[in-house]
Formats: C-alpha cells, structure tokens, sequence
C-alpha cells in the first residue's frame, strides 16, 4: 500500500489516479495549506504589476491555487513567463488558463524537477539584466533561485501566497497511521516535502518507518536521516512512483 502524504487536494488527486492504475493507495496529508490575510495586499500588488514582469516563478500547484484565486477578473498577460519547477505545477498553471506556450520548465524527462533544473535548462541562457522577476511560494522557502536571478542583474520580488502547517492527526487519519504501524513493512511513503518527513518523525516510532518514496535527492537525505530504512527516489510522475513502488 503506498501512503501519499502532499496536501490536500493533491494527494486525493494522486490516490484516485493511482488507484485507476491499480496501484494500491491512501491518502495521509501531512502538511496543510493554509491561506493568510497577511499575505493578500502584497498578492493583490503583484498581480497588478504582473504586466510588467518577465518571468514570474511558481514554486507548487498551491502557490498556483492561492495566487490565481486572488486574480479576479485578470487574465494572465500577454509576454508574460511563468516559470514552474515540475510537471504538477505545469498541469496547475494550464487549468488556471495560462498557456503553454508561456509556461517555462524543465524538460519532461529531466532527471531531477527543481529550481537548480529550471534554472540550468531554461533560465541561464536569457538576459536577467533589468528584468523584472516575481516568485511565488509558501511563507518559506529555498531563495537559490532569487539569489541567482538577482546574481544576473534581476529585480526579483518574492511573494508569499500561502502557508503551509502540520497536519493534525485526527479521526480517519489517527486511524490510518495507526493501521501503517500495525503493518510497517505492507506500507510505503510517498514524500514530496521535506518538511512531512519531520513532522510524521514526531508521530511514528523509528521501528515503524521502513519505505519511503522520495521526489527529490533534498528530501530522500531526509528519509534516510528520519530513520527509513529503505530509501528510493523517484521522478514525480504517476509511471515511475509505480516502477519505484514495486
């Protein structure tokens, strides 16, 4: 049975898709998106001054979700790049109408879907000097990318659409950890954040964190120092989470 802990709604999303596939699946989110009225004049100013963006980078299909809902009636501009690091975000940004033909991203079949992969594959190649650059993302994040745009003459903006919580374990998702732990080794993780990593390590005893599916090299280094004795990475694609999932 394979556990897919991203936030809702992707991880229903994924356990449908799998299921369909007839990959044995659960959803346990382990993280919550969680919207902030902090955070809605600087969203608001920015889909204002979107116009007059070159590129603006979308980290997640949250950041997507959260900074589309505040667009009212904005269309995406014209000339306007948006930037995403992986296949989910691409799928998000196309539902939310943008399209394809100005979404920049790694190549379907790059080996790793992250920043340092946009960065090397579409972005290092264009002029930065002047332009104007907005990245979208949870309430943290990794500033790699802002830093190497603004190393190449960019005025990069960061805007925080979103944050993100551990989830609590209640009701049906109490039940599901404590089925996990009464058969550790007929279970294994699907992990797309860090972060999840650390907060399921807070609830499940070391002896009953055996498998865990990583979709990034960052994350399964967390895996393995959270104890998990088998640790597989995997591109982030319904084909090869299944090769990896055996």
């Amino acid at each position: 049975m394979l556990v897919v802990t991203r936030p809702q709604p992707q991880a229903g999303q994924w356990v449908a898709a799998l299921q369909a596939r007839g990959q044995p699946a659960v959803a346990l989110p382990l993280l919550r998106i969680e919207d902030d009225p902090r955070f809605a004049p600087a969203v608001a100013a920015a889909w204002q001054a979107l116009p007059q963006t070159t590129l603006a980078m979308f980290v997640s299909p949250n950041a997507v979700a959260r900074f589309f809902a505040a667009a009212g009636a904005a269309g995406w501009p014209a000339g306007v790049a948006a930037g995403a690091t992986g296949p989910g975000t691409v799928a998000a940004l196309l539902e939310a109408g943008v399209a394809e033909a100005d979404i920049v991203a790694p190549a379907a079949d790059a080996r790793h879907f992250d920043a340092d992969t946009l960065w090397q594959q579409r972005l290092a190649v264009r002029a930065w000097a002047g332009r104007r650059v907005l990245i979208v993302r949870g309430e943290s994040g990794r500033d790699w990318l802002a830093d190497t745009l603004r190393q190449a003459g960019a005025a990069v903006e960061i805007v925080s659409a979103y944050r993100s919580a551990p989830a609590p374990f209640e009701g049906a998702a109490l039940q599901t950890l404590a089925a996990i732990a009464d058969d550790p080794a007929g279970h294994a993780w699907l992990f797309s954040s860090s972060k999840a990593i650390e907060h399921l390590a807070q609830h499940l005893l070391p002896q009953h964190r055996r498998c865990a599916l990583a979709t990034h090299p960052r994350i399964a280094a967390t895996a393995r120092a959270a104890g998990f004795s088998t640790v597989i990475e995997t591109r982030p694609d319904l084909a090869a989470v299944m090769a990896a999932a055996g």
